[in-house]
């Protein structure tokens, strides 16, 4: 038998509301609903710069910003006004006469004026020849060593000399030249005559006006070479750089080889 009676009947208490919840149900029934719901208002990103639209000729749709930029700079540096550079000097543009060395004199008279003042170089070097106002017929030409004098104010008719470069002739009216001289034969014709010098190394100067100074370590008339002297001698240093050991024995001996097989050259060529 129930404790609660015999008529009583068991009730869930979810199947009968509370008056909790009664009162929960009442306060949002009594909120006024919305005919149509709201949409959230979405974020829009902000549209991106366009970049600004240039001007151009229909040959220029594809430029940029940068192009035109460069192209501004560009015109302003050929519109601007240029500079006339003055051309460098030749050496016979100077004056044919000597200058004075008036400020040594000067100097030298304000010290000691009862003295006549020395001689300075520039006292010792003779005018430079004027220079032609054509071609001249003949070259002149001066050949000196470093303890003789070959050939002084020679005219000739032309001067072939070994260069580095290789084997050059030089005429009257030849344009202002400096070469390096190599081990070689230099030859010297004046008419029908021919000259031949062997020279070892050097320089050549050969100027605007028809003068060429040629300026060499070592030269000897090529008739005067010993042709026996130079197989030996050729054959005595091929032996030593062969048996060198050092950089410096061995360039000692490529210079011997390079100068006695000019000379055998010269003798059998």
């Amino acid at each position: 038998m129930s404790p609660m009676g015999p008529n009583y009947k068991y009730q869930s208490p979810l199947t009968k509301p509370t008056t909790a919840l009664n009162k929960i149900r009442t306060h949002f029934s009594s909120i006024p609903q919305a005919e149509t719901a709201v949409p959230f208002p979405k974020h829009k990103p902000k549209p991106s710069p366009q970049p600004p639209i240039l001007s151009l000729r229909p040959c220029e749709t594809r430029a940029t910003p940068h192009s035109a930029t460069m192209f501004r700079r560009a015109t302003t540096l050929l519109t601007r006004s240029t500079i006339p550079l003055r051309a460098r000097p030749f050496s016979t543009d100077v004056a044919e006469s000597v200058p004075a060395d008036s400020t040594f004199t000067d100097a030298w008279k304000k010290v000691v004026p009862h003295i006549d003042p020395p001689k300075t170089p520039l006292t010792f070097m003779k005018p430079r020849p004027a220079t032609p106002s054509s071609i001249p017929t003949k070259l002149t030409v001066n050949f000196v060593l470093p303890y003789a004098s070959e050939l002084s104010a020679k005219e000739v008719d032309m001067v072939i000399i070994p260069a580095s470069t290789g084997h050059m002739g030089v005429l009257p009216g030849h344009v202002a030249t400096i070469a390096e001289l190599k081990p070689g034969v230099m030859s010297v014709h004046e008419g029908t005559d021919v000259t031949k010098y062997f020279v070892s190394s050097g320089f050549a100067f050969i100027h605007a006006n028809s003068i060429a100074d040629i300026i060499a370590v070592e030269a000897v008339p090529l008739d005067r070479v010993d042709a026996s002297l130079v197989q030996k001698g050729l054959a005595e240093f091929n032996q030593k750089l062969n048996s060198a050991s050092t950089d410096l024995e061995k360039a000692e001996a490529q210079i011997g080889v390079d100068v006695h097989s000019a000379l055998n050259s010269a003798l059998t060529g």
